[in-house]
Protein backbone atom coordinates (compact mmCIF):
# COMPACT_ATOMS: atom_id res chain seq x y z
CA UNK A 1 0.00 0.00 0.00
CA UNK A 2 2.29 2.98 0.36
CA UNK A 3 3.35 5.38 -1.48
CA UNK A 4 6.10 7.48 -0.81
CA UNK A 5 9.18 8.71 -2.55
CA UNK A 6 8.43 10.73 -5.72
CA UNK A 7 10.84 13.43 -6.24
CA UNK A 8 8.38 16.38 -6.65
CA UNK A 9 6.79 15.64 -3.53
CA UNK A 10 9.96 15.92 -1.12
CA UNK A 11 10.11 19.60 -1.21
CA UNK A 12 6.73 21.40 -1.25
CA UNK A 13 4.47 22.14 1.55
CA UNK A 14 1.58 21.33 -0.82
CA UNK A 15 1.65 17.71 -0.66
CA UNK A 16 0.38 17.39 2.48
CA UNK A 17 -3.38 18.33 3.24
CA UNK A 18 -4.51 21.62 4.88
CA UNK A 19 -6.01 20.43 8.20
CA UNK A 20 -9.47 21.46 7.52
CA UNK A 21 -12.57 19.52 7.76
CA UNK A 22 -12.40 16.12 6.05
CA UNK A 23 -11.96 12.46 7.45
CA UNK A 24 -8.43 12.81 7.69
CA UNK A 25 -7.79 16.22 10.28
CA UNK A 26 -8.67 14.86 13.25
CA UNK A 27 -5.59 12.57 12.83
CA UNK A 28 -3.08 15.77 12.08
CA UNK A 29 -2.86 16.05 16.07
CA UNK A 30 -2.51 12.18 16.41
CA UNK A 31 0.36 12.14 13.52
CA UNK A 32 1.90 15.35 14.62
CA UNK A 33 2.78 13.39 18.34
CA UNK A 34 4.04 10.53 17.26
CA UNK A 35 6.10 11.71 14.55
CA UNK A 36 7.65 14.27 17.61
CA UNK A 37 8.12 11.60 20.01
CA UNK A 38 9.27 9.27 17.75
CA UNK A 39 11.67 11.83 16.20
CA UNK A 40 13.07 12.73 19.27
CA UNK A 41 13.49 9.14 20.85
CA UNK A 42 15.58 8.54 17.68
CA UNK A 43 18.07 11.94 18.75
CA UNK A 44 16.91 13.49 14.95
CA UNK A 45 16.61 16.63 14.32
CA UNK A 46 13.91 18.07 11.71
CA UNK A 47 17.00 18.62 9.24
CA UNK A 48 18.22 14.99 9.39
CA UNK A 49 14.61 13.54 9.28
CA UNK A 50 14.00 15.52 6.36
CA UNK A 51 17.51 14.33 4.85
CA UNK A 52 16.87 10.78 5.40
CA UNK A 53 13.03 10.95 4.04
CA UNK A 54 12.92 12.89 1.60
CA UNK A 55 10.12 15.22 3.16
CA UNK A 56 10.93 18.72 3.32
CA UNK A 57 12.14 20.41 7.21
CA UNK A 58 9.05 22.34 6.77
CA UNK A 59 6.26 20.12 5.64
CA UNK A 60 7.37 18.12 8.87
CA UNK A 61 7.31 21.47 10.82
CA UNK A 62 3.43 21.93 9.48
CA UNK A 63 2.99 18.22 10.46
CA UNK A 64 4.18 18.48 13.85
CA UNK A 65 2.55 20.95 15.32
CA UNK A 66 -0.42 19.74 13.68
CA UNK A 67 -1.25 22.17 11.00
CA UNK A 68 -1.18 19.62 8.48
CA UNK A 69 -2.95 16.70 7.16
CA UNK A 70 -0.06 14.77 5.51
CA UNK A 71 -1.03 12.18 2.59
CA UNK A 72 -0.49 8.50 2.13
CA UNK A 73 2.61 9.04 0.18
CA UNK A 74 4.51 11.28 2.99
CA UNK A 75 3.54 9.20 6.30
CA UNK A 76 5.24 6.22 4.42
CA UNK A 77 8.50 8.30 3.93
CA UNK A 78 8.64 9.29 7.12
CA UNK A 79 7.36 5.77 9.10
CA UNK A 80 10.29 4.69 6.68
CA UNK A 81 12.66 6.61 7.81
CA UNK A 82 12.05 5.99 11.50
CA UNK A 83 11.95 2.52 10.57
CA UNK A 84 8.72 1.89 12.39
CA UNK A 85 5.02 0.59 11.31
CA UNK A 86 2.72 3.10 9.55
CA UNK A 87 0.40 2.99 12.64
CA UNK A 88 3.18 4.09 14.92
CA UNK A 89 2.18 7.21 13.27
CA UNK A 90 -1.24 7.13 13.77
CA UNK A 91 -1.58 5.02 16.16
CA UNK A 92 -3.91 6.83 19.96
CA UNK A 93 -4.26 4.40 22.60
CA UNK A 94 -7.25 3.58 23.18
CA UNK A 95 -9.28 1.11 26.22
CA UNK A 96 -8.71 -2.28 26.49
CA UNK A 97 -11.71 -4.58 25.37
CA UNK A 98 -13.90 -5.48 22.16
CA UNK A 99 -13.92 -2.02 20.12
CA UNK A 100 -16.57 -1.99 17.31
CA UNK A 101 -15.21 0.83 14.33
CA UNK A 102 -18.09 2.35 12.79
CA UNK A 103 -17.75 3.48 9.03
CA UNK A 104 -19.24 6.76 9.79
CA UNK A 105 -16.39 7.20 12.36
CA UNK A 106 -13.78 5.93 9.84
CA UNK A 107 -10.16 8.09 9.76
CA UNK A 108 -9.33 8.14 5.62
CA UNK A 109 -6.23 8.50 4.55
CA UNK A 110 -6.08 9.67 0.78
CA UNK A 111 -3.60 10.75 -1.81
CA UNK A 112 -2.62 14.08 -2.86
CA UNK A 113 -4.90 13.95 -5.77
CA UNK A 114 -7.48 11.87 -3.91
CA UNK A 115 -7.89 9.43 -6.56
CA UNK A 116 -6.48 6.33 -3.89
CA UNK A 117 -7.81 6.57 -0.62
CA UNK A 118 -7.12 4.15 2.51
CA UNK A 119 -9.06 3.36 5.26
CA UNK A 120 -7.73 1.20 8.79
CA UNK A 121 -9.61 -1.81 9.53
CA UNK A 122 -7.61 -1.99 12.64
CA UNK A 123 -7.92 0.37 16.00
CA UNK A 124 -5.56 2.82 16.72
CA UNK A 125 -4.75 1.94 19.84
CA UNK A 126 -0.53 0.61 19.08
CA UNK A 127 1.67 0.13 16.31
CA UNK A 128 1.11 -3.64 14.98
CA UNK A 129 3.20 -6.21 13.23
CA UNK A 130 -0.05 -7.19 10.90
CA UNK A 131 -2.21 -4.15 9.69
CA UNK A 132 -5.81 -4.47 7.53
CA UNK A 133 -6.90 -1.89 5.22
CA UNK A 134 -9.44 -0.59 2.47
CA UNK A 135 -8.29 0.73 -0.14
CA UNK A 136 -9.94 2.38 -2.82
CA UNK A 137 -8.79 3.71 -6.33
CA UNK A 138 -10.40 5.19 -8.49
CA UNK A 139 -11.20 4.32 -12.42
CA UNK A 140 -8.08 5.16 -14.93
CA UNK A 141 -5.97 5.95 -11.59
CA UNK A 142 -2.56 4.96 -10.73
CA UNK A 143 -0.90 4.87 -7.60
CA UNK A 144 2.60 4.35 -7.26
CA UNK A 145 4.36 2.79 -3.56
CA UNK A 146 7.46 2.77 -2.73
CA UNK A 147 9.08 -0.24 -0.64
CA UNK A 148 8.13 -0.87 2.45
CA UNK A 149 10.95 -2.01 4.98
CA UNK A 150 12.62 -5.56 4.45
CA UNK A 151 10.46 -8.39 4.95
CA UNK A 152 6.88 -7.12 4.65
CA UNK A 153 4.34 -8.78 2.53
CA UNK A 154 0.87 -7.45 1.31
CA UNK A 155 -1.92 -9.80 1.06
CA UNK A 156 -4.67 -7.87 -1.01
CA UNK A 157 -8.07 -9.33 -2.53
CA UNK A 158 -10.10 -7.23 -4.94
CA UNK A 159 -13.73 -7.08 -3.81
CA UNK A 160 -14.81 -4.65 -6.73
CA UNK A 161 -13.33 -3.77 -10.28
CA UNK A 162 -10.20 -4.74 -11.69
CA UNK A 163 -6.81 -3.76 -10.54
CA UNK A 164 -3.35 -4.43 -12.21
CA UNK A 165 -0.47 -4.66 -10.11
CA UNK A 166 3.21 -3.83 -11.07
CA UNK A 167 5.67 -5.72 -8.62
CA UNK A 168 9.45 -7.07 -8.99
CA UNK A 169 9.35 -6.42 -13.05
CA UNK A 170 5.67 -8.07 -13.87
CA UNK A 171 2.23 -6.96 -14.01
CA UNK A 172 -0.62 -8.79 -12.35
CA UNK A 173 -4.18 -8.44 -13.16
CA UNK A 174 -7.05 -9.30 -10.84
CA UNK A 175 -10.65 -9.03 -11.31
CA UNK A 176 -12.91 -8.89 -8.59
CA UNK A 177 -12.37 -12.12 -6.38
CA UNK A 178 -8.59 -12.31 -7.29
CA UNK A 179 -6.09 -12.04 -4.53
CA UNK A 180 -2.26 -11.47 -4.36
CA UNK A 181 0.63 -11.92 -2.28
CA UNK A 182 3.93 -10.47 -2.97
CA UNK A 183 7.05 -9.06 -1.15
CA UNK A 184 6.21 -5.43 -0.60
CA UNK A 185 10.25 -4.54 -0.18
CA UNK A 186 10.19 -3.18 -3.59
CA UNK A 187 8.75 -0.34 -5.34
CA UNK A 188 5.19 -1.07 -6.53
CA UNK A 189 2.03 0.01 -8.21
CA UNK A 190 -1.35 -0.04 -8.32
CA UNK A 191 -3.69 0.22 -11.05
CA UNK A 192 -7.28 0.62 -11.97
CA UNK A 193 -7.61 0.07 -16.27
CA UNK A 194 -11.58 0.23 -15.61
CA UNK A 195 -13.92 3.55 -15.64
CA UNK A 196 -15.37 2.59 -12.38
CA UNK A 197 -13.86 2.78 -8.39
CA UNK A 198 -11.97 -0.14 -7.57
CA UNK A 199 -11.99 -1.64 -3.96
CA UNK A 200 -9.21 -3.89 -2.51
CA UNK A 201 -8.69 -5.29 1.61
CA UNK A 202 -5.17 -5.53 2.29
CA UNK A 203 -3.57 -7.02 4.91
CA UNK A 204 0.10 -5.82 5.37
CA UNK A 205 2.79 -8.31 7.42
CA UNK A 206 6.11 -6.89 8.59
CA UNK A 207 9.03 -9.14 8.96
CA UNK A 208 8.84 -8.14 12.45
CA UNK A 209 7.44 -5.35 15.34
CA UNK A 210 9.91 -2.33 14.58
CA UNK A 211 9.36 1.11 16.37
Amino acid sequence: MEKASRPEEAAPPAAAQPAAAGESTDLAPVVGANLRRLRTRRGLSLERLAQISGVSRAMLGQIELGQSAPTINVLWKIARALEVTFSALISARTQSGALVLRSAESKILTSKDRSFSSRALFPFDEPRRVEFYELRLAGGSVEDADAHPPGTTENLVVTAGTIEIDVAGDTHRLDTGDSILFEADTPHAYRNPGKTEAVMYLVMTYAEEIG
